[in-house]
């Protein structure tokens, strides 16, 4: 390993990497697949977790130092990385302690904040670092490439209808990334929303229930989504060529123009998870040049900001809402994510 041009990386929360396996949230894995990087430290606050790292991790990287003191750890290790797997309730106060530590990037699972307050200040501590936010889709494959194929396969686009939403911040800003993505990124201006109060015996729907909800984006296009549709994101967008049918998270898609009807053929990635090194490889890149990721700050901003908007409007019945009205202070709880202080 080239030690000169080795980013060393430390992990906050590493419950999820505890085996080898290259699956969603293990980043330690997607880290061990790009050869510029290095963990040298971890912190949880699992002691039991921290040894059983190592354990996992030992023949990689040796006996990684672990701490049960995230701030300690940043003071003692002094990473160029940092990687932000906890739960979003401590995302705030870890990425500004990073950054005041003079890390020269900052990766984060999702979602980002339980406040948009929050979110400022973590806007705000990566204006001069690239930021990472982990949303797969902006990596993924066959998003990338119908992303890059839109115009010519279906001309301007006009209205987007994306169906399964599970919930509205926890796993929605999958949703939101995605179509902004596939719509060229314009940016959200206002939204309407009604949250589902479906299940209440559901902690988790309780905490932040799925909803149906239109966006208005500032190209003059409203897209609309709901929670029917089924597991994982699907997207009928609409153009002055045609009308485009992605279904099941892009595992196949379906282009309609005029009379004629077909299956779209869609790049794939055979191995486990390939948006994990993906991302952690764009992120060294962006590093390395002074750049941005495919999923930096603005990215994180407005997905974040759709869903509190969507959560706002729905306590207002539904009203249109402009994204800079949006209540700052607003808290949505996050799910329980296990590396709390007595959390299990």
């Amino acid at each position: 390993m080239d030690k000169e041009n080795t980013r060393r990386v430390a992990i906050a929360g590493c419950h999820r990497m505890l085996l080898r396996d290259l699956t969603h949230h293990n980043f330690a894995a997607a880290f061990r697949a790009i050869p510029e990087t290095e963990i040298v430290g971890v912190f949880d606050y699992g002691e039991e977790t921290r040894a059983e790292f190592v354990t996992c991790w030992r023949d990689v990287w040796g006996d990684i130092p672990t701490f049960g003191d995230y701030e300690h750890m940043l003071k003692e290790i002094k990473p160029d990385v940092i990687c932000i797997a906890t739960r979003q309730t401590m995302h705030t106060d870890q990425i500004e302690a990073a950054a005041a530590a003079g890390v020269r990037g900052i990766l984060c699972d999702k979602p980002l904040a339980t406040t948009l307050e929050e979110m400022d200040r973590i806007i705000s501590a990566c204006a001069d670092i690239p930021l990472c936010f982990g949303l797969d889709r902006r990596w993924s494959l066959p998003y990338r490439h119908l992303r890059e194929e839109m115009s010519c396969l279906i001309g301007t686009i006009t209205s987007l209808v994306a169906y399964g939403l599970p919930n509205t911040i926890n796993h929605g800003c999958h949703w939101y990334d995605a179509l902004l993505g596939l719509l060229g990124d314009p940016e959200p201006l206002w939204v309407s929303g009604l949250l589902e109060h479906g299940d209440l015996d559901d902690e988790r729907s309780k905490l932040d229930p799925p909803a149906r909800a239109q966006i208005g984006l500032d190209n003059g296009v409203v897209a609309y989504i709901t929670v029917d549709g089924g597991k994982g994101p699907s997207f009928q967008i609409t153009g002055t060529k045609g009308h485009l049918s992605i279904l099941s998270d892009a595992s196949h898609a379906h282009l309609c123009q005029g009379n004629t009807y077909q299956g779209l053929s869609l790049p794939t990635d055979e191995n486990p998870w390939p948006t994990g090194p993906a991302m952690v490889r764009d992120f060294v890149q962006a590093i390395k040049t002074g750049g941005r990721t495919a999923c930096d700050i603005n990215q994180a901003r407005r997905t974040t900001e759709i869903g509190f908007a969507i959560h706002h409007s729905s306590k207002q019945g539904g009203a249109k809402i402009a994204l800079s009205d949006v209540d700052r202070s607003q808290r949505v709880e996050s799910y329980p994510w296990g590396n709390e202080p007595n959390t299990p």
